[in-house]
């Protein structure tokens, strides 16, 4: 079974930093894309910031120079560097991958993890 699962959110003051991690595990092939959406209470899903698998990163306007997205290929990882938080990035973070397994493809979703900014 493939799976993706993120972690590292949590309770931030404005100005902070959270540092996300997602990890698939399970029989991967490889990954292409990796990208992290966020889901504010009351709005739709948006894509925050992509990272291609030879390290290319796009990201959305309202992050872009406080937001970092990476990743390490043998750990098939993804990160997201969140720093200058503002109380307008409280979200549930979620990661999504292209994982190809030996027989299927798969574009997998994690649970989500929480980051909130407030004093």
């Amino acid at each position: 079974q493939v799976q993706l699962v993120e972690s590292g959110g949590g309770l931030v003051q404005p100005g902070g930093s959270l540092r996300l991690s997602c990890v698939a595990s399970g029989s991967i092939r490889s990954i292409n894309g990796m990208r992290w959406y966020r889901q504010a209470p009351g709005k739709q899903r948006e894509l925050v910031a992509t990272i291609t698998s030879g390290g290319s990163t796009n990201y959305a306007d309202s992050v872009k120079g406080r937001f970092s997205i990476s990743r390490d290929n043998r750990e098939n990882t993804a990160y997201l560097q969140m720093n200058s938080l503002k109380p307008e990035d409280t979200a549930v973070y979620y990661c999504n991958a292209d994982v190809y397994s030996r027989v299927n493809y798969y574009s997998l979703w994690g649970q989500g993890t929480q980051v909130t900014v407030s004093s």
